[in-house]
């Protein structure tokens, strides 16, 4: 199978996922700290135990870093056990499915040579994507998600 079609294969199996996940788990607390530096952004996110995490859609490639915590991560539909300390380098297109183990805190790194503000940020960073599986309801959550920076679906 050519990589293309894999990756729609994949994010279709992803799309399904998240939306059993919206319809039978709960919202959990999971905080996100911004940091800006000049030319440079980071950002961390803490992930409590237990959690199945699913990831947004990456453009671009970029460093990211387990600094805390164990997890089951599938990238490219391969299971990969991520104990910190790791450093991992994100290729383009790469969609992620996690399984928190421990309490995690992970970080991921992206050049900002314009210093740009964090709306700016995600529209180069992060692909637009439309999960066709979520019905209106669950649309409205994942809305909620995105636009609150401590919330998570676990």
């Amino acid at each position: 199978m050519n990589k293309e079609i894999s990756e729609k294969v994949l994010n279709h199996s992803i799309d399904e996922l998240e939306s059993v996940m919206l319809d039978n788990f709960p919202i959990i607390d999971c905080p996100v700290t911004h940091r800006f530096t000049e030319g440079l952004y980071v950002r961390e996110i803490f992930m409590p135990k237990g959690m199945l995490i699913t990831s947004k859609i990456h453009k671009s490639q970029h460093q990211y870093f387990v600094l805390k915590g164990k997890c089951i991560v599938w990238i490219d539909g391969v299971e990969h056990v991520i104990e910190a300390p790791y450093i991992g380098i994100t290729e383009p297109n790469t969609r992620r499915v996690l399984y928190i183990e421990e309490d995690c805190i992970w970080a991921t790194s992206h050049p900002n040579p314009e210093n740009e503000n964090l709306e700016q940020l995600e529209e180069r960073i992060i692909e637009k994507h439309d999960n066709p599986y979520l019905t209106d309801d669950m649309k409205k959550k994942i809305y909620k998600l995105q636009n609150t920076d401590n919330q998570c679906l676990g």
